[in-house]
């Protein structure tokens, strides 16, 4: 459980690093692949995290407790977590991408350009989602940690 949890999080942690170091050492298109790409691998590495934590705490729950405890705290806010990865990457991101594609570098576009202000919207959107499934995270970690504490 503390594992998968623990590789969502640093790369939650990590992300905006690589973004900020993109966009510091690249031209804004190159760096916006960049940023695009660790993003999409992030939020790959976060499915399996998240299904692998979820099923270590229904068996851990199981073993110990003698109930499974779908409905806890945790799973509820892990599900959570996946559900607002999933519209990030299924949702956001194409949308991103495709305004992208359209518009060509977006930097370049004046500030009251309609697609400019969509994809800047959009990015709004996904930063708050990444904001909150860290936040969703690290209570998940804080209620993982005493739940683990409080067996021993």
């Amino acid at each position: 459980m503390l594992l998968a949890l623990a590789v969502w999080l640093g790369a939650l942690i990590f992300f905006p690093i690589v973004a900020q170091t993109a966009f510091a050492g690249l031209s804004p298109h190159p760096a916006a692949l960049v940023v695009r790409g660790s993003l999409l691998k992030l939020h790959w590495m976060a499915f399996p995290c998240g299904i692998l934590f979820l099923g270590a705490s229904l068996v851990y729950n199981r073993i110990v407790l003698g109930r499974t405890r779908v409905l806890s705290a945790s799973h509820l806010l892990i599900v959570s977590m996946l559900a607002l990865t999933a519209i990030s990457q299924f949702r956001i991101i194409p949308r991103m991408e495709s305004l992208r594609i359209a518009a060509g570098e977006i930097s370049a576009l004046p500030s009251s350009d309609p697609i400019r202000a969509q994809f800047g919207a959009l990015h709004a959107w996904s930063t708050k989602i990444e904001g909150t499934v860290l936040v969703f995270g690290l209570v998940v970690l804080y209620l993982t940690s005493r739940r683990l504490a409080d067996r021993n």
